[in-house]
């Protein structure tokens, strides 16, 4: 008898058996004839290597050990989405270059250590190029640039380079429009509430404190700057968008209602699995036994 395929869900001590959003992967994989598990990215007693996939899910505290994590990903002979993947996906600085590339995205400046901004004349956003969700993100009016100054000096002494933005109004209103693709192919779409409320962003209290998110449609407009974002991304990786397991474009409106890109997450996104019936968590499946099946 011809052993099933393994897959490794890759998670983090806080989350053992993943986080919620995933619960059902385990037996949407075992309708493919693979065998899935989860398993701490971190735990030294796993053979990762042996598994025919290793499965980016909740790896969450990542940001705080992020050398390790990726010295970690580059030990894989199987990983997705690939380790070169996630190195560029996690710092944010890739924004920069899918703008440049063409793609419509929320404008930024980079601020490394020892630098100083141009400050905005508008509402403004400061945040980390490594981090995640809204941990350490500073939303600020120009009548507060002490504040921001502040903010960003912290992020430096930490040894963070951050990301300046205009803050899009839209945001406060009408949130963000996620969408979610397969292998290249779009899956489904849900949308995520406005998560800053003025002044610096609270730090989560635990890793399973994660976004309340609710069922979207996405229209021909924000399919289409996904689909841009998408295929900028897999050219400047050297790779077909195929190639791309999972991704999650998150799109919000700018001040004539045009979507921009905030963020494209590529390494380890919440894909908001529950909020579809099981037709997802199985087109995530299939994708996963057809890479498989390709070697």
């Amino acid at each position: 008898m011809t052993a099933r395929p393994l897959v490794l869900l890759a998670t983090c001590q806080e989350l053992p058996g993943g986080y919620a959003d995933d619960i059902e992967l385990v037996a949407a994989f075992a309708e493919q004839g693979i065998s899935a598990s989860w398993a701490p990215w971190d735990d030294t007693d796993i053979d990762f290597a042996a598994a025919d996939l290793v499965l980016l899910r909740s790896p969450w505290d990542y940001m705080r050990r992020l050398d390790e994590f990726l010295a970690w990903c580059d030990s894989l002979p199987r990983l997705a989405n690939p380790a070169s993947v996630v190195r560029w996906n996690t710092d944010k600085r890739y924004l920069v270059a899918l703008a440049e590339a063409g793609v419509a995205v929320v404008p930024g400046s980079v601020v490394p250590p020892g630098e100083r901004p141009a400050w905005p004349a508008t509402e403004f956003v400061i945040k980390p190029t490594v981090g995640a969700g809204s941990v350490e993100v500073g939303r600020f009016t120009p009548d507060r640039r002490a504040e921001a100054a502040a903010h960003l000096a912290a992020l430096h002494a930490s040894g963070a380079t951050a990301l300046l933005q205009p803050y899009q109004a839209s945001v406060d209103t009408e949130g963000e429009t996620a969408l979610v693709f397969f292998a290249g192919v779009f899956s489904h779409a849900f949308h995520k509430p406005a998560m800053l409320d003025g002044g610096p962003a609270r730090a989560r209290a635990s890793l399973a404190d994660a976004e309340v998110v609710r069922p979207a449609r996405a229209g021909d407009a924000h399919r289409a700057v996904a689909e841009s974002a998408l295929g900028a991304a897999a050219r400047l990786l050297r790779l077909r968008r195929q190639d791309l397991l999972y991704a999650r474009v998150d799109l919000i409106a700018d001040d004539t209602g045009s979507p921009l890109v905030l963020e494209l997450e590529l390494s380890e996104p919440l894909l908001g699995l529950r909020l579809t019936d099981a037709s997802a968590r199985r087109r995530l499946a299939a994708a996963v036994a057809a890479r498989l099946r390709a070697g």
